[in-house]
């Protein structure tokens, strides 16, 4: 059952990651009111990719991208999806931490061997959007486990299951994760680490062929891994995948409406909002579950 969990967690984290990159391309058309392409064309555009010419820029190039997809998969063995949970041991918030530093740094150092101007301005952007909402976020997950005293993700699903979910017991934590959440998805306001119309895409400039493919599964397992965090720290988890990815999915579609209405931040306009909204009520969530657990 164990090694059975190490084989599903990846492949639905994959084959719903690539799912959602269609849908958010879908959902996107249809609020423009355009067609838009089909729900398929990622899986069309990756076996494209893979059949294309690859240029190389250098082992970091290459192992830059490898050590990011890296990140992403085990990150994803942390996390409860329903029920699937192969690496289900205590410790598994501290670890996630850890993990997802992974796959900013394993870009950061492949677009480095790059060597394009582009790719400099969207490393650098990257970092800095990174380090604005890992403010907000660490304090999210102390706030957290200082709730639930607990560190282990497994345990906190089960203790919402028992209880009230995260969002209803943690209201401001819930709603910094969710104002932050749009930057750690890359997705408007927060998209200006690729911005097409600025910078060529950015970090993915110098990419093609089966690197590009393989850029867009990382893409896609970090998008997973990002909002199934969400779903399992404030909506409950679930008993069974099928009410887990339901929730995912409503999440998805909040942050899609988000990212068709709002125009793009400047890279210190982002940088601001993190470091206030989303930073007070943490901080404000933060004090009030150490107030509460102290009194408890």
């Amino acid at each position: 059952m164990i090694i059975a969990g190490y084989i599903l967690s990846p492949i639905i984290g994959l084959v719903v990651g690539i799912f959602f990159m269609g849908l958010f391309r879908v959902v996107m058309a249809r609020i423009h009111w355009r067609y838009g392409p089909p729900l398929t064309q990622p899986v069309i555009d990756m076996i494209k990719l893979f059949h294309q010419k690859s240029i190389s820029h250098g082992l970091i190039f290459e192992l830059g991208l490898i050590l990011s997809l890296a990140g992403s998969v085990v990150t994803l063995l942390f996390i409860p999806i329903g029920t699937i949970c192969p690496l289900n041991m205590a410790g598994g918030l501290l670890v996630i931490l850890y993990l997802m530093l992974l796959a900013p740094i394993g870009i950061a150092l492949s677009g480095g061997g790059g060597s394009n101007p582009n790719i400099s301005i969207g490393i650098s952007r990257k970092m800095q959007l990174a380090l604005s909402y890992e403010v907000p976020f660490l304090l999210i997950i102390l706030t957290v486990m200082i709730h639930y005293r607990t560190i282990s993700l497994v345990n906190l699903v089960e203790f919402q299951r028992l209880s009230h979910w995260g969002i209803v017991s943690l209201p401001l934590a819930g709603i910094a994760y969710f104002l932050i959440l749009p930057a750690m998805l890359g997705i408007r306001p927060f998209d200006m680490v690729e911005a097409p119309q600025e910078i060529a895409s950015g970090l993915k400039v110098e990419y093609s062929g089966k690197f590009l493919a393989l850029y867009y599964i990382e893409h896609a397992f970090r998008h997973f891994v990002i909002i199934a965090l969400f779903v399992n720290l404030f909506l409950g988890g679930a008993n069974e995948p099928f009410t887990f990815l339901l929730k995912r999915l409503v999440v998805f579609i909040l942050g899609t409406c988000i990212n068709a209405v709002f125009p793009r931040f400047r890279i210190e306009q982002a940088i601001r909002f993190n470091w206030t909204w989303p930073t007070i009520l943490a901080l404000a969530g933060l004090i009030i579950a150490c107030i509460w657990g102290a009194n408890g």
